[in-house]
């Protein structure tokens, strides 16, 4: 079954997810279209890692169901905070640990599977870097390398998780390319972003968290001095200590 044959890649209904009985998202509802690039921004603690973990099922629902269309390859890229940067490994290995769902975590590489790597390596701008090892790569050339993990994974359905913090100008712009190209492609795009301006000028759709929905839908009518204003008042809202399913007083407008 071809998953862009489905009019939403992703479908939210009523989503809670959080850790140890406290709730990082509320309640959202929502759907992400097939084939949609799309930026997750918000304040600091509003969800937006938990909600693109949850979509890369590691984190599981407190209630309320995240659908993924069928039979759809997904790509998660995780902060680069979340990596060892000392594990002994050289840039091969970490570009092939994206053909793991082909060939397993200890399969045997085909010349296909180097070619793969090796033209994922060109479009990233790491021609040459193969037998780097990943502790002395720079914070924009370690980028480069995960994304061309995502590369060689072929995926319907792609998660960046603040994929631009701590790089270089030069880098932001050539992987912002390398979205872009991903999206004309028709793969659905899902990036948690904090620099407004640039999820402006890049993304069509944004996703305006403070714990639930405060905006949905294209980014000018998204990101507003206005809503920005009212998901600050929103998070601040949030008493840490209430029960997971309680509502704050505040009220959320969602755009179409």
């Amino acid at each position: 079954m071809n998953p862009a044959s489905f009019d939403n890649c992703i479908t939210l209904t009523d989503l809670t997810v959080g850790n140890d009985s406290h709730a990082a998202i509320h309640h959202l509802s929502g759907s992400f279209a097939s084939g949609s690039l799309t930026a997750i921004v918000g304040p600091n603690g509003s969800g937006k890692s938990t909600l693109i973990k949850t979509i890369a099922g590691m984190l599981k629902p407190m209630s309320g169901t995240c659908r993924i269309a069928p039979d759809l390859k997904l790509a998660y890229l995780p902060q680069q905070s979340e990596l060892d940067r000392s594990f002994p490994a050289k840039v091969m290995s970490l570009v092939a640990l994206g053909l793991w769902q082909k060939r397993g975590l200890f399969g045997r590489y085909l010349a296909e599977d180097r070619q793969a790597i090796a033209a994922a390596l060109r479009i990233v701008g790491l021609e040459g870097f193969d037998a780097r090892s990943i502790d002395s790569l720079s914070g924009g050339q370690l980028q480069r390398a995960l994304f061309a993990r995502v590369v060689v994974q072929d995926a319907d359905l792609i998660l960046l998780d603040e994929p631009f913090n701590a790089i270089d100008e030069k880098t932001i712009r050539d992987l912002i390319a390398l979205i872009r190209r991903w999206h004309d492609e028709g793969r659905t795009v899902i990036v948690v972003a904090h620099d407004l301006d640039l999820m402006r000028a890049t993304f069509p759709q944004a996703l305006l968290l403070a714990r639930r929905a405060v905006a949905w839908g294209p980014s000018a009518e998204v990101v507003t001095s206005e809503n920005m204003r009212r998901a600050r008042a929103f998070q601040e809202a949030w008493d840490e200590n209430a029960p997971w399913c309680v509502q704050p007083s505040a009220t959320v407008r969602e755009v179409a």
